[in-house]
């Protein structure tokens, strides 16, 4: 996507160019443009030359959506773009780092309607509503323009793509014009510059068309803005506590380590007066000064009216995309992960056979979040009819990709160099491009990363290569680190390793690779049935009732009643009060309820709506005592 130079533009700077050397002939503002004789003066006004060069350069790796583009299967030969096919994203402020207030997994914390009830109640005394283009307007709160602003977010959310759509707008002009350059960093394509460098020379080396004006581009802090994307994938931290005895960058041409300079623009001893946008997973938050930060915002991501917009996008046919959705939307199971927009796309994937086939239905549609992704996965596999290996070596494959999701996984790693792959035997091919993607860097291709496509998948293959290469020690190993786990990194780990369970969630998959391991649903569905209920049921504190609440989880992925029975017993006590329940929860809760249709005594926030699971739930068991709720049995 080429774009030339105006020859309005031109006949500017060239206007210009004769006024200042008119000027400087007449011996008048010599000081003002004197930089080293003639040279100086050509470099001076060719500066909106070089800015229109530099916003050409950003508009043409900017223009193309390309988070969740897994292959060519995705969404046609034509690359959209992303001025007609961005949703926007909600995003708020906060005046601090958001704590995670639940022992739970990040995507499920921020997860749907759990999260916009957490934002009602705080909107008005906590939180302000922002959109991208005032990240860098005056804050209210702060009573200042903020330089430094900080956005966090679940991975998948959309952080990259919103940055990316920042950047697009400021390169076509749309908004933020106040910045004369902007200069954008990922920390994944940082973390390959191991020797120490200065700011000049990675700039140089990111931007090689401002090599020759950047002494001059770097005159004037207060009109750049530099980017840092995805400081989660940093692997080394920043240190920005106010006691650090580590020395700072005064100068463009000091030589440090890359954090240090990053370290340095956001602290204003290099570069005073420049803006910074740093983007970062909530994990790593907490190891932060947010005193650096003038503004901290939050990708809360698709509410219900972005969700439908996005299936409306995806499907275009309009009748197919309002049937989709209004499964997705039904299912709750599904539609509280539709928050994010990329379990949206692996949503609208993993139901596209389902709803556009013109044969009907081939296959039912998923229920589950382990048939959501085995649907999803199975399309995948579908698609690719000519690169698609035999079923043993397929198997094979996944048996290589799986290991290496599982190491990634207990070791907090979510991007491989190549040597990764060497080490776990995957060999990167079109096949795996639905699921493992490359990250060329961004201004040298022979260097490459390699991630999964979503971290949920990375945690779905960690799931499934113990159903098909079971080792019983590596299981052990897995489970015990699951359940020692108090921060929930393996909750979405421990539903698919549930749901793979059940015959009809596996059956698909099983098609293209062959027969689960029997003695992995063995030893899964017996570490379900270890579960100590009566230990469980009566958690005083939320973090308590949160983790019997994902015990519940577990029972739906497993699709088991007899499970559920031999666990909970006929008798069940279940302490939900003080406890925000979404509907999602309800429909869990349900599916418990049905299975064991017996004693419940069960206690509910006030707030909850019982018609979620009322009427075929808990009318059907035999005793019922409801306490904590506004409910009577005679309403």
């Amino acid at each position: 996507m080429r774009r030339k130079v105006s020859l309005s533009g031109l006949c500017l700077v060239s206007a210009w160019s004769r006024a200042v050397t008119g000027q400087v002939r007449n011996g008048k503002d010599r000081e003002k443009y004197d930089w080293g004789g003639a040279m100086s003066v050509s470099t001076h006004f060719f500066i909106p030359v070089c800015q229109k060069k530099h916003k050409d350069n950003l508009c043409d790796l900017t223009w193309m959506m390309k988070e969740n583009r897994s292959s060519e299967t995705s969404r046609g030969p034509q690359p959209p773009s992303i001025s007609s096919h961005y949703v926007e994203l909600k995003v708020v402020s906060d005046c601090h780092f958001k704590k995670q207030t639940h022992q739970e997994h990040e995507a499920l914390a921020a997860a749907g309607e759990l999260n916009e009830y957490r934002l009602q109640r705080r909107m008005k005394s906590e939180l302000e509503r922002i959109t991208p283009d005032r990240l860098f307007r005056w804050c209210f709160r702060t009573r200042r323009l903020p330089l430094s602003v900080m956005v966090s977010g679940v991975a998948g959310v959309g952080k990259t793509t919103l940055v990316q759509k920042f950047i697009f707008d400021w390169a076509t002009g749309k908004h933020y014009q106040k910045f004369a350059f902007v200069f954008f960093f990922k920390f994944r394509d940082l973390n390959a510059i191991i020797e120490k460098r200065s700011l000049e020379s990675l700039l140089c080396q990111t931007y090689p068309h401002l090599r020759d004006k950047l002494p001059r581009v770097l005159e004037d802090p207060e009109k750049l803005l530099f980017i840092f994307d995805g400081l989660d994938e940093s692997k080394t931290d920043l240190k920005l506590n106010r006691g650090g005895s580590q020395e700072l960058c005064r100068n463009p041409e000091d030589v440090k380590p890359v954090t240090v300079i990053v370290t340095s623009l956001l602290k204003q001893t290099l570069l005073k007066g420049c803006s910074v946008l740093l983007t970062s997973r909530p994990s790593k938050l907490s190891s932060l000064e947010a005193g650096v930060f003038h503004r901290v915002a939050s990708i809360v991501g698709f509410l219900s009216k972005e969700r439908e917009r996005y299936f409306s996008m995806f499907f275009g046919d309009e009748r197919v995309s309002r049937e989709a959705f209004a499964y997705v939307r039904d299912s709750q199971v599904l539609y509280t992960l539709c928050y994010n927009p990329s379990y949206c796309w692996i949503t609208c994937m993993a139901l596209k056979p389902c709803f556009t086939t013109k044969a009907g239905r081939p296959q039912s549609a998923p229920k589950t979040v382990a048939q959501l992704f085995v649907s999803y996965v199975t399309h995948i596999m579908a698609s690719h009819t000519q690169e698609r290996p035999e079923p043993q070596r397929m198997r094979d494959i996944l048996i290589s990709v799986g290991w290496l999701a599982e190491y990634g996984i207990t070791n907090h790693i979510l991007v491989f160099d190549l040597k990764y792959l060497q080490d776990f035997n995957v060999e990167f091919s079109p096949f795996l491009s639905g699921f493992l993607v490359e990250n060329p860097q961004t201004n040298d291709s022979s260097q490459v990363t390699y991630s999964f496509l979503h971290l949920t998948i990375q945690e779905f293959f960690a799931a499934l290569v113990h159903y098909l290469d079971y080792k019983e020690d590596k299981f052990r190993d897995t489970v015990a680190k699951s359940r020692s786990c108090k921060e929930g990194d393996y909750e979405i780990f421990s539903r698919f390793l549930a749901g793979f369970s059940h015959p009809a969630t596996k059956m698909p998959l099983e098609r293209y690779v062959g027969k689960f391991s029997a003695e992995a649903t063995r030893k899964v569905i017996g570490w379900l049935g270890e579960i100590n209920y009566e230990e469980l049921q009566s958690p005083e504190e939320p973090e308590g009732k949160r983790r019997l609440m994902n015990i519940f989880n577990l029972f739906f992925e497993s699709q088991n009643s007899q499970l559920v029975r031999d666990v909970v017993g006929k008798a069940a006590h279940m302490d939900f009060s003080d406890l925000y329940l979404m509907p999602v929860d309800c429909t869990v809760l349900a599916y418990s309820l049905l299975s064991w249709l017996a004693d419940c005594s069960l206690g509910l926030s006030p707030i909850v709506s019982l018609t979620h699971f009322l009427p075929t739930s808990v009318l059907i068991c035999q005793h019922v005592v409801l306490f904590s709720c506004l409910f009577s049995l005679s309403s």
